[in-house]
């Protein structure tokens, strides 16, 4: 017959069990430390869907070049897929680039996926189902952001969501609203009917980046392209404040920031610890005058020592913006892939051969269905 435990047996066990719980839940910081410290060693790799499909892809014609990206490409280290901008836009008469009125926002505030393009984002899942989807192809998931909140969040006065309480964030016995955290003077110059910038020196202004970025983590993204927040649209706090709110995250996410107009290495100086990517270029199209200038720009910051200094989640890595090859839309123009990349077969190859002599990350533009027969990897 089993003899009871004594009581300081019992009291005994209970401690080492609270101990090594408290070892392992102290020492889960350095874990992730490590982890982030790790996860851009390399400049990262993948497909951006935005030359093929300008901002109306939807979530069939995403998951199936992604299949064919985790096919081809991941055995050769290709592994973020990224959804471009305005995924939240309806694809409707009278929506454009910088139409207003047309996004789909959730209570509080935050770009929520059209539903009609990404089905599976129906019933408050947002991008869970497509992201898992994703992973389980072997790929990472990534997303394009617009800088700030969204212009009609501030329009409506949304709630801000305070994640530590669920509730609305309230402060100084009042309850926030995205009209007090809007800067109205400082909107998105090429999207001024879209996204203003955030007053990060607010308490409210930095509970809604939590709130946003918490809920992309919860998703599931692993890397965030945060657009109108670089080179002529430099916002040095907000960038600051974006990378102190990934910090806080469990999952380790990859902070890209762009565009790149007019960026110089004095310029890159004081933000390549708080990033991961950042352009250094234009928006780069297939024609050789949008090349040609990345002889000199992927110089300037070899010499500056600046390809891959210490960055956010390991390194940090200048962009030359994507690679425009393969099938492609046109700037602009609300439809899908429709011809193929002016570039010739030796200014392709030129300018693959600029972006790894510069190590920049080599992200493609090109539809994977449709790749260049001198990528057609075995």
């Amino acid at each position: 017959m089993a003899m009871a435990a004594s009581p300081r047996r019992i009291l005994r066990a209970a401690l080492l069990v609270l101990l090594a719980s408290s070892l392992i839940w102290s020492g889960l910081p350095r874990v992730l430390a490590r982890q982030r410290r790790r996860l851009a060693m390399l400049p990262p790799r993948g497909w951006n869907s935005y030359d093929s499909f300008s901002w109306t892809i939807d979530e069939a014609a995403f998951l199936h070049n992604a299949q064919i990206m985790a096919d081809k490409l991941l055995p050769h280290g290709y592994q973020y897929a990224v959804i471009d901008f305005l995924w939240y836009r309806k694809n409707a008469n009278g929506s454009g680039e910088d139409s207003y009125g047309f996004d789909s926002i959730d209570q509080w505030g935050r770009p929520f996926p059209d539903p009609e393009r990404f089905p599976s984002s129906a019933g408050g899942e947002g991008f869970k189902h497509v992201a898992d989807k994703v992973h389980a192809m072997g790929l990472k998931f990534g997303i394009h952001l617009m800088n700030g909140i969204s212009t009609q969040a501030v329009n409506a006065s949304t709630p801000i969501l305070d994640v530590d309480t669920g509730k609305a964030y309230v402060e100084d016995g009042r309850r926030w609203t995205a009209r007090d955290i809007g800067l109205t003077h400082r909107t998105c110059a090429w999207m001024s009917n879209g996204f203003m910038s955030v007053n990060t020196d607010a308490g409210a202004g930095r509970a809604f980046l939590r709130s946003l970025y918490r809920q992309y983590a919860d998703w599931g993204v692993d890397f965030v392209k945060l657009d109108c927040i670089f080179g002529t649209d430099y916002s040095p706090k907000e960038i600051m404040a974006v990378s102190e709110t990934l910090k806080e995250l469990e999952r380790p996410v990859i902070l890209s920031i762009s565009p790149g107009t007019e960026v110089t290495p004095a310029l890159a100086e004081n933000i390549t610890q708080h990033v991961d990517m950042y352009r250094i270029t234009g928006d780069d199209w297939d024609s050789w005058k949008d090349v040609r200038p990345h002889f000199d720009v992927a110089r300037s910051f070899a010499d500056a020592n600046k390809i891959g200094a210490t960055g956010l989640q390991g390194r940090s890595w200048p962009d030359l913006d994507m690679l425009p090859f393969g099938r492609l839309t046109d700037a602009g123009v609300n439809q899908g892939p429709h011809r193929s990349t002016n570039l010739t077969f030796d200014e392709q190859l030129t300018q693959v051969c600029i972006a790894l002599e510069e190590t920049s990350f080599l992200f493609s533009k090109l539809q994977p269905k449709v790749l260049p027969h001198f990528c057609k990897l075995a």
